[in-house]
């Protein structure tokens, strides 16, 4: 194996301008200076009080960042999108990053790289067969994975030297969750909602088909998956950008089944648990729940559409009744009347109407997932005033009053992030 790096190399100082100059929003700035609230004319825009780039996010980024400088010269690969950013993976691209799958490859694969390449692991980790390949080149690896997921990689690593079936609540062709189960051993079982989870339970007390069992979960399950063996021993994990109140209940039914049918003793035995949920997941989250104390008419909710964290915060609102805009960019709202935006539950965007209700006031939430930089809500945030028809030159000159963006916020130093 090559050189392997988990922390910077001591340029933070050096890329930190260019990330500042790439990704900060003085707009955003003013909206936490005025307590996330700015009203102009007849609109309120809030903001919700935790949004946007975490700190696995930010030091993915950063890192990337570093990884560019240190090696100005050599070729540098990234297993996947660093992030579920567009613009910060077309920025990456921009920068000569070579992408070895996902929308941004250009035709780069793993036999491409050499012992003098530099090769990244994004902030959601590789899977262990790919990590292994990497190793057996020789080359230059510099490993950006979030310590949240790390941290449920240790989980499921336990189940599986305990013989115990890991059951990830997550997404079966998300790279987090591909990469956990790459790690749970022999056995493991990928639950995508309540509704799976509760079929499971039934099976487990004995109302299931096991044909019917096999073809429901046929990509969700490890190699000669036995439901009638390998569903008695299980270990509770989650992909880290699920909704958490939906990993806590999944767990709390799985247990119950268990409970019904071993007994409180026995469950004991039977059925593990860690908390395994992404505190800045959890915080956003909260954060929206927060807000929907006094909801919006209206959430217009930032990130990409291939970011599960960003598409359970957009459920947040539409399960309070409150119409909730999933949108890429502030280039989504084209007009007071049509919005292109991705609707909770679907996998393609979409044109709605009459998105912006014609009143005299309207009050807007926003909130944007842990991919979403900063320069993206400040733009969206200027954009709906612009729609709503207010001169926003007077509320751009206080904004540059402020001076100078201010650094990047929880900026990343060159220490490795509490895993624990």
């Amino acid at each position: 194996m090559g050189e392997y790096h988990r922390k910077g190399f001591g340029l933070k100082e050096t890329v930190k301008p260019m990330l500042e100059a790439a990704y900060a929003s003085r707009v955003v700035d003013l909206l936490r200076m005025k307590g996330y609230q700015i009203t102009r004319g007849g609109l309120t825009v809030r903001l919700a009080k935790e949004f946007g780039f975490c700190y696995g996010v930010e030091r993915a980024v950063d890192m990337a960042y570093q990884t560019r400088h240190r090696y100005p010269d050599k070729r540098i690969f990234i297993t996947n999108e660093i992030i579920h950013n567009q613009s910060v993976n077309k920025s990456l691209r921009d920068m000569g990053f070579l992408f070895l799958s996902g929308g941004y490859n250009n035709g780069e694969t793993y036999s491409d790289i050499t012992k003098d390449d530099v090769v990244i692991l994004p902030a959601f980790g590789a899977p262990v067969k790919e990590i292994e390949i990497l190793k057996e080149k020789n080359c230059i690896l510099v490993d950006t994975t979030c310590g949240a997921v790390v941290k449920v990689w240790t989980s499921v690593e336990k189940y599986a030297r305990d013989q115990y079936t890991s059951i990830i609540h997550g997404k079966y062709n998300h790279e987090e969750t591909i990469a956990t189960s790459s790690r749970a051993g022999a056995r493991y079982l990928i639950v995508r909602d309540l509704d799976e989870a509760d079929y499971v339970c039934e099976y487990i007390l004995g109302n299931g088909n096991r044909e019917h069992f096999l073809a429901k979960f046929a990509k969700a399950f490890s190699a000669n998956f036995d439901p009638d063996k390998d569903l008695g021993l299980l270990g509770l994990a989650n992909q880290t950008t699920m909704l958490s109140t939906e990993s806590m209940e999944i767990g709390t039914r799985l247990r119950g089944a268990f409970m019904k049918k071993y007994g409180p003793d026995e469950t004991k035995q039977r059925f593990r648990s860690f908390d395994t949920i992404c505190s800045a997941t959890q915080d956003r989250q909260d954060a929206v729940n927060a807000m929907m104390q006094t909801p919006p008419e209206l959430m217009i909710v930032i990130g990409g559409y291939n970011s599960s964290n960003t598409t359970h915060l957009a459920e947040i609102g539409h399960h309070r009744s409150v119409p909730s805009y999933h949108i890429d960019d502030a280039g989504c709202m084209i007009s007071r009347s049509q919005i292109r935006n991705l609707p909770v539950g679907a996998h393609t965007e979409i044109m709605s109407e009459n998105w912006m209700p014609q009143k005299e006031t309207l009050t807007i939430g926003v909130t944007a997932g842990a991919s979403t930089p900063n320069n993206k809500i400040g733009d969206t945030i200027l954009r709906l005033f612009d729609l709503w028809g207010e001169d926003t030159r007077e509320l751009i000159a206080e904004i540059e009053r402020l001076g100078p963006v201010t650094p990047v916020p929880a900026s990343v130093d060159d220490h490795e992030h509490d895993e624990h």
